[in-house]
């Protein structure tokens, strides 16, 4: 089988380079960019950039890809649809898009109660709103929340996210009344093992820090994005569905990154059999598109008066008509099953790359959302950022865009889409396995 990758030039190539020079003229410095890459076009797991270069993506546009890029229903269905209607907001008029999407969406959520939703453009916007309907629903103003969590870049999203630099720092001060509880890190602190134990953890951590009375919801991702992909232990989610209920507290579960496939089911909380009040959905929701939505117990997503959720954009119709054929893929091609195949591919290859280099300190994930984590030595764990920028840098000069995460930034996470082939996702491996080895010697600066 001949290969993916296809290298004509060095990454980044000259057309690149001169893409990019332009961009230091024209954007903003604050916009991040992870890779020298400028991408001309993609298609399924492969990426092409402006110099010709044919690249695998193990980023998946931070986990927005899941049915890979174009997916061709996914194109013809956005297609279609701006030919009949492009825009009308759906606070000045309806269209039959956004309400076909709420309806599939409240029969896929999790929960046997009557279910609506809301839709928005960006993950931040639909943790913003459930924030909003639960303070609303409850009259309370307290927010809890985890370290190690991610929930976007607009104030409250800060306020609630657990990494300082760079997305906190410089941009005080933060919303009040935001509660932040330690995620059970298994691998970097002695946790609880027991769903007791954590009960209890919790009951001191509301009675020495805010009254339960006070706290309108938790807001928690089941595997954490951007914090490193540390996934929340069975007991640990039995205990907080267990303190929520006991003080009436809203749980919110973001799974914008964990939607939709990624970790081996439809959304994550069917691992833990879980049934969130407020469910957030974002990133491979619309297949690319720029699309959110809130999904929750129609009791609390019906208490905000008339007016009090709404936005001239969002879930706009030709957003709603791509989600809706990503629905139809994920159901046809059984996307979500291919994510656990891939997961469990995965894993086994990374356990062998485990026993191969000692500076891996962790094998993580759940389903096809796997993640490595760097350690400067196993019985320290002091964590090794520059070992892990020196093999996100070496991999995409080989051809494999990768990502890194972690609160210390020395992580490595792997995003593919789930409609890459079985060989595209041994070559990237490959290519992932051979970034490794060159960056095995004492300094990874100087590989």
């Amino acid at each position: 089988m001949s290969p993916t990758i296809r290298l004509l030039t060095e990454i980044p190539g000259p057309r690149s380079r001169a893409l990019m020079a332009r961009r230091e003229a024209a954007v903003a410095r604050g916009v991040g960019h992870s890779t020298p890459v400028a991408v001309e076009s993609a298609s399924g797991a492969r990426v092409t950039d402006v110099d010709g270069n044919v690249l695998l993506d193990f980023a998946g546009g931070i986990g927005t890809l899941n049915v890979g890029h174009c997916h061709p229903d996914v194109v013809a269905a956005a297609r279609a649809q701006l030919g009949r209607l492009t825009h009308a907001c759906f606070s000045v008029a309806l269209y039959e898009p956004y309400v076909a999407l709420a309806e599939a969406l409240c029969r896929l959520a999790p929960g046997g109660f009557p279910k609506k939703a809301f839709f928005a453009n960006s993950g931040v916007e639909a943790v913003e709103n459930a924030v909003k309907i639960a303070r609303h629903a409850t009259g309370r103003g307290g927010v809890l929340v985890f370290e190690h969590g991610f929930h976007g870049r607009t104030l409250l999203g800060m306020s609630l996210t657990g990494k300082v630099d760079p997305y906190k720092l410089g941009f005080g001060p933060f919303a009040p009344e935001v509660y932040r509880f330690p995620y059970p890190y298994e691998y970097r602190r002695t946790a609880p093992s027991t769903e007791e134990a954590y009960t209890a953890e919790l009951r001191d951590f509301l009675a020495t820090h805010a009254a339960a009375g006070e706290i309108a919801c938790a807001v928690l991702e089941l595997v954490t994005g951007e914090g490193g992909f540390i996934v929340a232990p069975l007991p640990f989610v039995r205990a907080l569905v267990r303190v929520c209920r006991e003080h009436r507290i809203v749980l919110v579960i973001d799974e914008i990154q964990t939607g939709f496939g990624r970790t081996g089911t439809l959304f994550a909380c069917e691992h833990y059999g879980l049934e969130p009040d407020l469910l957030i959905l974002a990133k491979s929701l619309a297949g690319g598109l720029p699309l959110s939505a809130v999904v929750g117990r129609a009791e609390l997503m019906d208490h905000p008066q008339v007016g009090g959720l709404g936005g001239t954009f969002g879930g706009n119709p030709v957003a709603c008509a791509a989600a809706l054929a990503v629905l139809e893929v994920f159901e046809r091609d059984r996307l979500a099953e291919r994510g656990a195949v891939l997961g469990r591919r995965v894993e086994e290859r990374l356990a062998r790359l485990m026993d191969r280099f000692p500076f891996l300190g962790d094998s993580r994930g759940l389903g096809a959302m796997r993640a490595l984590e760097l350690v400067k030595d196993r019985e320290g764990r002091q964590p090794d950022k520059a070992r892990t920028s020196a093999v996100l840098r070496t991999a995409c000069e080989r051809g494999l865009l990768l990502l890194g995460a972690g609160t210390h930034g020395n992580v490595l996470r792997l995003l593919m889409p789930l409609v890459i082939t079985d060989g595209e996702l041994d070559e990237g491996l490959d290519v992932l396995e051979a970034a490794l080895e060159a960056v095995a010697g004492p300094d990874p600066s100087r590989r």
